[in-house]
């Protein structure tokens, strides 16, 4: 059964739940020795192509995958053959494959690559490294992998991490810094910001300016701001919106940000697997509103075929206010070719 994140991660002062972090810390700890003895102890392996990694310092809800699909839209655009890779979190399919979005589903791929694959070339694999391999095999010259900060299977040409940059009523993107799952962090920060070329700051899109304090954090690290911006308006009349997401409360802010006449929302684990019953249900909620159900790209992916042309999808893109620098750390680190 999958659980819902947790909000309380994401308080700095004062955090809630004592009791319950005090009791997970141990299992922090275990965590974090692991991943930093993994990454010690890793001899990445070159793929034959330029890979940029979009990573997270955090379990989710950062807005990875529209950075990632945003990198690759840039380099396509530039005449670079860039190709995605992804874990293909959720999927049952080991890869290496190409996803194929009129032939793969996400119960075989995972959701994300499905987004990306409308972008670029999509490959998933649990062994990166092969992954990578087999799209240099294709012909990919980049590779813009999704997710992977804390994977140290292949050489990084660059490695950029992607905060949510949320710090209005109280929220701290790294809450008060404990590891998973005492706290979101993958790993501590100092350790995450090491390895990281850049910092994608996701900002709210009603939000002027990051918060001087959280840019503080970083350093010398350099920070790209960015935004989530629609690409579309949001349906028109009253809407029941619903996401399984790393953090549905974003979904359901920038819903109403954005004008929707939003009278309900329904938060979900992320890569929640949608059923009948749950979207009965969900349909029912709306017609109780005269409302139609609104979601996410990502959470329209994995709808059962025969509830898409009743669901509508919400889409969003990654905007960075500086693109000039986003393409210079993109030129230093890929082929002369881009």
């Amino acid at each position: 059964m999958k659980l819902s994140t947790p909000r309380w991660w994401y308080v700095r002062e004062r955090p809630p739940m004592p009791v319950t972090r005090a009791l997970l810390t141990p299992l922090s700890w275990v965590w974090a020795a692991v991943t930093a003895r993994k990454i010690a102890r890793a001899r990445p392996v070159d793929p034959g192509a330029a890979v940029v990694c979009v990573g997270n310092l955090t379990m989710g809800g950062t807005g990875k995958t529209p950075v990632a699909r945003e990198i690759l839209r840039r380099l396509s655009e530039k005449g670079l053959a860039a190709h995605a890779l992804s874990r293909g979190y959720g999927g049952s399919l080991g890869g290496p494959v190409q996803v194929d979005s009129l032939r793969h589903t996400a119960a075989e791929v995972g959701d994300e690559p499905l987004m990306l694959a409308k972008t670029a070339p999509a490959w998933i694999a649990r062994d990166r490294a092969a992954g990578a391999q087999a799209a240099a095999a294709a012909g990919a010259e980049a590779i813009v992998m999704d997710d992977g900060h804390q994977n140290p299977s292949l050489t990084k040409a660059l490695s950029l991490v992607v905060v949510d940059g949320e710090t209005r009523n109280g929220e701290w993107p790294f809450g008060d810094g404990a590891v998973f799952p005492a706290g979101p962090m993958r790993e501590p920060l100092k350790a995450g910001l090491a390895r990281a070329d850049a910092v994608v700051l996701m900002l709210p899109a009603d939000m002027d300016a990051p918060d001087p304090a959280l840019v503080r954090l970083f350093g010398e690290t350099p920070v790209l701001v960015a935004r989530l911006v629609p690409a579309e308006p949001p349906p028109v009349g009253p809407q029941l919106g619903f996401a399984g997401v790393g953090k549905p409360w974003k979904v359901e802010r920038s819903l109403k940000a954005a004008g929707c006449e939003l009278v309900d929302f329904a938060p979900f684990p992320d890569h929640f697997a949608y059923d009948e019953a749950t979207l009965g249900r969900l349909e029912a909620r709306a017609r109780d509103f005269n409302a139609g159900l609104v979601t996410t790209e990502k959470d329209w992916v994995r709808l059962p075929p025969a509830w898409r042309d009743r669901i509508a999808a919400w889409p969003v893109r990654a905007a960075f206010e500086n693109e000039k620098a986003l393409d210079d750390l993109l030129a230093r680190a890929l082929p002369k070719s881009a």
